[in-house]
């Protein structure tokens, strides 16, 4: 593949080889039990890191990429809809490996395995912390030793997430386009299928100065525990491009940093939790009988959750009532800029 640039459409990241990737804003689970998943709050919006090149920090310059503002402690997700073709992503968080917690690689690898296969994975909500688990991304600052980044390496030196997506080779890709082919000549007359689960859970519930030299710098830590499988990759791993197509360095920004670097408002904080359960708005439940799950890496299952630094400010917590929890299943603009890291 020749197009190597990653693009921001609206508040999607589009990675070369049809890669789209959201980050949606999401309520934070108590750090204690098993939860379904969390419904979504709106997109973070997302903005070029050069295109602010004299209020960010020469540090962000160097790695490039994009920024994107969160709260403390505030948690997100990942959504893959619109992802047009399959895709290897690896989602790094600190140059950990959200998948395997190795670190980071610039080679696909199968034991363990260190991507997800999109649109496969429909969206990543955390690390892979269990047998059908992941516990959730929770925004933190780095220095505490919170982040993830910080418990595996012992050190916080990145932040941020990182992405890099691996396409089908030429052969593999032509073989599953002729297939496609003919699964949409065989479905030509059947209904459509209903909305999918990222563009449902994406709507939304409801001047700048100098840079300093540094800038507080936020990575991810991880809070409670939910239902979602990480799956396995069915195709060999000799299908997939031996080089990345496309990465991308994400940069999380605390919102006066946001303010300051580019003179927009941040959002709002995210409505709370028990108010949401009250407004009987949706949780969801999702299982793929066809696909395997990854087990989860010894590095990854023994990260603690960030309210063991900043203790539990958690109000009390409503669990959903039965009927909210609904069953699922059975590029335009400039590129951006990478950089060093």
């Amino acid at each position: 593949m020749s197009d190597t640039t990653v693009r921001i459409d609206g508040n999607t990241l589009r990675l070369p080889g049809g890669a789209a990737v959201r980050f949606i804003r999401t309520l934070r689970l108590p750090e204690t039990g098993t939860h379904p998943l969390p419904p979504g709050l709106g997109e973070f919006p997302i903005r070029r890191v050069a295109d602010h090149a004299d209020t960010v920090p020469e540090q962000w310059l160097a790695r490039g990429g994009v920024m994107l503002p969160v709260y403390l402690r505030e948690a997100m997700w990942l959504s893959f809809a619109g992802t047009t073709e399959p895709a290897a992503l690896q989602v790094g968080v600190g140059k950990v490996c959200a998948v395997s917690g190795r670190p980071w690689s610039d080679r696909l690898a199968r034991d363990p395995q260190n991507y997800v296969v999109l649109p496969r994975q429909p969206w990543l909500d955390g690390i892979n912390s269990g047998k059908g688990t992941v516990r959730q991304f929770v925004a933190v600052p780095l220095g505490l030793g919170a982040t993830v980044e910080g418990q595996v390496t012992g050190e916080e030196v990145w932040g941020g997430v990182q992405l890099q997506s691996f396409p089908l080779n030429d052969a593999a890709l032509a073989a599953w386009r002729e297939e496609e082919r003919r699964r949409a000549e065989r479905s030509r007359a059947m209904p459509l299928a209903p909305p999918s689960y990222g563009a449902a859970m994406a709507a939304p519930a409801a001047a700048p100065g100098r840079a300093p030299r540094a800038a507080a710098a936020m990575g991810l830590g991880v809070g409670g525990s939910m239902r979602q499988e990480v799956y396995r990759d069915d195709r060999p791993l000799t299908d997939w491009a031996e080089r990345p197509a496309g990465r991308v360095f994400v940069h999380l920004v605390t919102p006066p940093e946001w303010r300051r670097i580019t003179g927009e408002a941040p959002p709002p904080s995210p409505v709370d939790r028990a108010a949401y359960t009250r407004a009987g708005l949706p949780w969801y439940d999702y299982y793929d009988q066809e696909a395997e799950d990854l087990a989860a890496p010894d590095t990854l299952s023994t990260v603690k959750p960030v309210g063991d630094w900043l203790g539990d400010d958690h109000e009390p917590w409503q669990e959903p009532a039965p009927h909210q929890v609904q069953p699922l299943k059975d590029a335009p603009g400039k590129p951006v800029t990478d950089g060093d890291w």
